[in-house]
């Protein structure tokens, strides 16, 4: 009896699970059926060789136009080399190249296609106008990505064919963790696409710019390692929309770049505002047996564009011949009659840079100029060299000159010469010489409402003095200390200069702490030493 029970309660038990698994099974086929499995679309099935020979245009584009067709995927490439011509990208279809695979752009520039006609004027040139003739392109979609740790590789030895990677009018795009090679043009070109996430990307071997947002909105760049002949990264508005717009919402972080030209820059193509913009946690290097950088941060507006809202923190920089450089100019590309913009509420703080060679300037133009800035924690070592002949340069305007940290040449300061400013902060400033240099640390020209904290600069035998200001209304120079051998810690010309006070520095070991040119009214300074 006691078997026989065993025996019932066991196939009872039996039936009971088997009874649930018909369940299961009932729930998943169900779900099997209202909730398909995506499955990435590798372009091996398509026909694609990967064999660094054939190319594989046709089958590629293939798997991206079924991907969309049927609502959108991956288009997955597994290792080997894909020779391509231009591939268009499609709404909903994500690339993603496995470690091994690589894109390889055709030499044939038949293969790619033309430049498109734009049915209006523009300026610029077509580096930044045109997108159509590109190894991978997208226009007026959305919800696309190229990830993956493969390479696309621009395949050529100079400047001059076709962007790696070019989107216009895009929305919601995520380029992660590709390698980008020998990239002719611009590697990542963008013009009027918003809501953008480039993260963990490499360019390597650029022969132009790294990344360009231009008209951009919503823009993430991080975690990015970028070597190239031109900028690095370059922010633009240009009129290459047929429209001036706005680039605005960006933040550059955690970055490394190192350039012949720009690290980062926003201008050169400015007839649209920049608006809200950081970068922060960034280092910026020379190639090596390269020409050094020309700058390291460079903000222009030079064809009527406002900026405002940038801040830019925590950067070392190495080799870069002139750290900060800002410039507003009237050169008025895409504009009728041509006028200056504004350059104003800019905080760049926290810099460290070594083997410098050209000043840095804040430069701009008469009536119009550079509004509320703050430099704060900056640290700045150069390589000296400066002579006395050249604290007598008279410098020219420039007008409308292209724009970039060497168009003034030498300059009467070697640290930072300052002219046409308004509102400008400078706290903590310390500057060294690798070797002597006799012109002044700071000069300041035509500058209202100047404040001076904590300014260092070394002692050079021979100097005319360490700050020389000139048609200065309003500065307040305080908490400074200039070490023995100073003769003279400031000069001060021009009529129109008053309102300057120094107080609380310390000039036990200054010769000298101010000298007023013939011009300078006797109550036009105020002196208030601590000793």
């Amino acid at each position: 009896m006691w078997r026989l029970a065993m025996k019932t309660k066991n196939a009872c038990y039996l039936l009971r699970m088997a009874g649930l698994i018909c369940i299961l099974l009932g729930a998943a086929l169900l779900g099997a059926q209202t909730v398909p499995v995506s499955t990435p679309y590798n372009i091996r099935d398509f026909g694609a060789k990967g064999d660094g020979t054939t190319k594989d245009t046709q089958t590629i584009q293939k798997a991206i136009d079924l991907c969309t067709a049927n609502g959108g995927g991956t288009v997955f490439f597994p290792p080997g080399n894909y020779l391509s011509g231009s591939l268009h990208l499609k709404s909903n279809v994500a690339l993603y190249l496995d470690h091994g695979a690589r894109i390889t752009a055709s030499k044939e520039e038949a293969d790619f296609d033309p430049y498109e006609k734009l049915d209006f004027k523009n300026d610029a040139d077509h580096e930044t106008s045109f997108f159509h003739h590109a190894l991978i392109w997208g226009e007026n979609v959305e919800r696309i990505a190229i990830t993956g740790t493969g390479i696309i590789d621009g395949n050529r030895s100079k400047r001059g064919g076709p962007k790696p990677i070019a989107l216009k009018r895009c929305k919601h795009v995520t380029i992660k963790d590709v390698t980008i090679l020998n990239a002719p043009n611009y590697a990542i070109s963008m013009l009027g696409t918003d809501y953008v996430n480039i993260d963990g990307v490499s360019i390597l071997n650029g022969y132009c710019d790294g990344i360009d947002p231009d008209c951009c909105h919503h823009v993430r760049i991080s975690n990015c390692h970028i070597e190239t002949w031109d900028d690095a990264i370059v922010l633009k508005t240009s009129f290459s929309l047929g429209e001036h717009r706005s680039t605005e919402n960006l933040t550059v972080t955690n970055c490394v770049l190192a350039t012949n030209c720009n690290a980062f820059k926003l201008g050169t193509e400015s007839g649209g505002d920049f608006k809200y913009i950081t970068v922060s946690n960034c280092v910026f290097f020379d190639r090596p047996g390269m020409s050094a950088p020309m700058a390291g941060i460079a903000l222009e507006s030079v064809d009527g564009s406002n900026i405002a809202g940038v801040a830019i923190s925590n950067i070392s920089m190495k080799n870069v011949r002139a750290p900060i450089f800002l410039r507003l100019g009237n050169r008025g590309r895409d504009m009728e009659n041509p006028t200056p913009g504004t350059l104003k509420d800019v905080v760049i703080s926290n810099i460290v840079a070594t083997g410098a060679e050209h000043t840095c300037a804040l430069s701009g133009l008469p009536n119009h100029p550079i509004e509320a800035v703050q430099l704060e924690n900056i640290r700045i070592t150069y390589m000296g060299g400066g002579t006395l002949e050249q604290t007598a340069i008279k410098v020219p305007e420039m007008v409308a000159k292209y724009p970039d940290a060497r168009m003034f040449g030498d300059l009467p300061a070697y640290g930072f010469y300052i002219r046409h400013v308004s509102g400008l902060k400078l706290h903590s400033v310390s500057l060294a010489l690798q070797s002597p240099d006799l012109r002044h640390a700071l000069v300041c020209d035509d500058v209202v409402s100047l404040d001076v904290e904590s300014f260092a600069a070394p002692a050079v035998e021979g100097t005319e003095s360490t700050l020389k200001l000139t048609q200065v209304i309003g500065a307040l120079i305080r908490g400074c200390s200039p070490p023995t051998g100073t003769e003279i810690f400031l000069k001060v010309f021009g009529a129109s200069s008053s309102d300057i006070a120094l107080l609380g520095n310390d000039f036990g070991r200054v010769k000298k702490a101010v000298v007023l040119g013939d011009e300078v009214g006797e109550k036009a300074v105020a002196v208030q030493a601590d000793r």
